[in-house]
Order: C-alpha cells, then sequence, then structure tokens
C-alpha cells in the first residue's frame, strides 16, 4: 500500500522546481544571458591539495597491493581521526573518532537521521528553513511544531512552550544567512535537557562564521554532548558538491527514551543504521577530505571561503546601497532579501528573472515566514556576480 503521508508534500522538490522553470525560460529565450544566484552550489574548482590527495587516491586503486573495496561503513580512520582533531579537539570540544560517522552528504544525513524516531514524535522546525528537515518528517507523517523566524526576532528560532522531541537547528542558517549566538544556543540546550529532546544541529555553513563570539559547533556549548547530533560537511567548506563528502557527530554520551521509557544510546543506534543501509563513502573522496585538513590543505580552503564571503559582501552592500533592506552575509553565503510590500516571492522571481535575467530562490519555498523575502547565494563567479547586482539596481 502507498505511503499516502507523500500526498502532504508540495509538488516538487523546492530547487528542482526553481530548476525547472528557469530550464523552460532558457528555452523560450535562448540567447538571454542568465545569471544563477538560486541553488547553493559552488563554482570555485577544489583545492590543489584536495585534487593531489585525490590523484595519488586514484592511482593506489590502480595498485593490486594498494587496491581497496568496500571500507568501513563509518568513514575510514585517517579522516575521522583528522575530523576529531581538527574541528573539534583544536576547539577544545572533546570529540574521538568513533563519535565521527562520515557519509556522501549532510542532506542524507539530515533526512536519514529521522529514520531513529517513532511516528509518534513530535518535531519543531525553524521556518523558514531548508526544506528537506521538513520534507523528511511529512514522509513519516510525523506532527511538526514549526517556530517563526521573522525580522522581529532576528530569524532566530525561540524554544517553543510546548514539549518536542527534536529540533533541528541550522546555523549559519540557511536561507536567512544569521548565525546563532552563544546565549540563544545555551537556551536552546537548557530546553533540550529540560524536556529531554534532542537538537539536530546542522553546522554545514560553520567555516564562514567571522564573528569571534559565535559558535562554530553546538558542543562548545556545556550539557550540549548529552542532547545534541551534529552535521557537517565538505560540500561548502571546500567545494564537495560534486564529490559528496560530509559527516555526523554523535557523542556516546547521547541517549534517548524509547516508549517503555529505558534509555539507548544514538551512537549505537546510528551505526547500526548505517551498517546496514550504507556502504560508506569512496575511499579516493575520503583521501581528498583528509586533505583539506593538511598543511597546505588548510590555507587553500580559506581562501575558497574568503572568495565567497567577498561575493556575499558585493551582494550584501551593493543592494543595501541601492535602498534594499538586506539580512545575512556576514557569516554565512547567502542574503536575505526583503521585497517591497505586496510581492510575492515568486512573483519576485519572475520579475527578476524576466527583467534582469538573474535567478534566486523564493522565500516562500523555505517555509510560510519565508514569504516577502528573497535568497541570494554567494557561490557564484565574482564577475557574474558583480554583473548580477549591477542589473538588479540598474532596473529594479
Amino acid at each position: 500500500m502507498l505511503n499516502m503521508n507523500y500526498f502532504n508534500l508540495g509538488g516538487s522538490y523546492l530547487f528542482s522546481g526553481i530548476a525547472a522553470k528557469v530550464a523552460a525560460y532558457i528555452r523560450e529565450n535562448p540567447s538571454a544571458d542568465v545569471i544563477r544566484l538560486g541553488i547553493g552550489d559552488v563554482t570555485r574548482p577544489l583545492a590543489p591539495a584536495v585534487v593531489e590527495a585525490m590523484r595519488k587516491a586514484v592511482d593506489e586503486m590502480g595498485d593490486a597491493d594498494a587496491f581497496r573495496g568496500y571500507g568501513p561503513e563509518q568513514g575510514y580512520e585517517f579522516l575521522r581521526r583528522a575530523i576529531a582533531e581538527n574541528d573539534y579537539q583544536a576547539r577544545g570540544v572533546d570529540i574521538s573518532p568513533e563519535e565521527i560517522f562520515v557519509s556522501d552528504g549532510s542532506k542524507s544525513d539530515v533526512a536519514n537521521f529521522q529514520e531513529l524516531f517513532d511516528a509518534s514524535c513530535r518535531i519543531a522546525i525553524p521556518d523558514p528553513v531548508y526544506p528537506v528537515y521538513r520534507d523528511s518528517n511529512l514522509m513519516a507523517g510525523r506532527e511538526i511544531v514549526y517556530l517563526p523566524c521573522v525580522e522581529a526576532n532576528g530569524f532566530m528560532p525561540e524554544p517553543p512552550a510546548c514539549h518536542v522531541d527534536a529540533v533541528y537547528l541550522c546555523s549559519p542558517n540557511n536561507p536567512t544567512g544569521t548565525v546563532m549566538s552563544r546565549p540563544a544556543l545555551e537556551n536552546w540546550v537548557a530546553y533540550a535537557r529540560r524536556e529531554q529532546a534532542l537538537i539536530l544541529f546542522d553546522s554545514a555553513y560553520e567555516a564562514y562564521i567571522s564573528d569571534r563570539s559565535c559558535p562554530h559547533s553546538i558542543y562548545e556549548i556545556p550539557g550540549a554532548e548529552t542532547v545534541a547530533v551534529e552535521f557537517r560537511s565538505f560540500s561548502k567548506t571546500a567545494g564537495f558538491t560534486g564529490t559528496r563528502c560530509a559527516y555526523v557527530t554523535l557523542p556516546d554520551t547521547v541517549a534517548v527514551r524509547g516508549a517503555d521509557g529505558s534509555l539507548h544510546r544514538l551512537n549505537q543506534l546510528w551505526l547500526r543504521r548505517q551498517t546496514t543501509k550504507f556502504n560508506g563513502a569512496p575511499y579516493i573522496v575520503q583521501r581528498g577530505a583528509e586533505a583539506v585538513y593538511s598543511a597546505a590543505g588548510r590555507p587553500q580552503v580559506r581562501a575558497q571561503v574568503a572568495y565567497y564571503m567577498e561575493n556575499a559582501r558585493i551582494i550584501r552592500e551593493g543592494l543595501g546601497s541601492a535602498g534594499w533592506t538586506v539580512f545575512g552575509g556576514e557569516n554565512a553565503p547567502y542574503i536575505w532579501l526583503k521585497l517591497p510590500a505586496g510581492e510575492s516571492s515568486m512573483d519576485f522571481f519572475d520579475r527578476l528573472l524576466n527583467t534582469v535575467q538573474v535567478v534566486g530562490t523564493p522565500g516562500a519555498g523555505f517555509g510560510k515566514c519565508g514569504e516577502g523575502y528573497f535568497r541570494l547565494t554567494a557561490f557564484g563567479d565574482r564577475n557574474r556576480t558583480a554583473e548580477a547586482v549591477g542589473r538588479i539596481v540598474a532596473k529594479l
């Protein structure tokens, strides 16, 4: 029998629908010079250190003595150790390699993790937010509590008055480009501990945080190691959107109660899930990810992040100086644009595409509270980004 919960979803996934509209426009206007600032896909090539590591790994796969077949489902120890040492221990956070699970992407991880929850669980999700959190739980038929993120509260989700079993948080946030402060995260950890709730913390864009007062990891907050799971990715940090590598951080101290009241360690349950349904990320890709942390790789990757953040500055300051109200773009590669009163985000998408041939993402696609706003991404080419801003300022 068909899972009828799928009919609770929209007609198509947000970014697939946008891509289809753009493709149709180009078919009808083949000479149009379209600039894409919509889907957050990177445009800079992989760092030289990463490419070198991958080439070396390819050579190993062609050598009978060095060839590798199936790897460990949770990731090779060399990469898990590099992650634990560089992303956590270097920041004073006690995370071990055994608490790292390497995967082929955070989109898969955040969608798959809900499999550990009973269908009766109540899930809190910020609005607006990355659609996968919502859609994957709608597919499972769960009740969702939406947390309004509006201009009045700085686009920051606040703990609900009711009990929820799990909450998705994203910082720096996609789509609003805002980053959660230490006090805000402390408030959420206190809520989770009080309510015995689980925090699912998506920090895929943590490398873009420049404000030294803002945490890069939920585990910088005392007590989070008992109530939080963290999702991270090499996609936007190191340009792995096409090579696919990410990881879940799950401390052994995180436990959730079953229906009978007994406590169960999520680390072991996620390991069981991964060994059943996943055969691990490719060895070649994991060697490339390891090189991100090398002496040569670190400055190369930081330079890529700086490139995109300069694009963000160009968009933010260019539109802001022209009278647009803009948010984000300072600790994240996304700019959240406030639209003229009364104009829907989809109408603005059409106006932007038809008038200046620039593509963005309608805020309504991220949730009801996204209506009246529009997301622009800083992941484009520098010259094309500047040109897009110039077109908008000149004609809109």
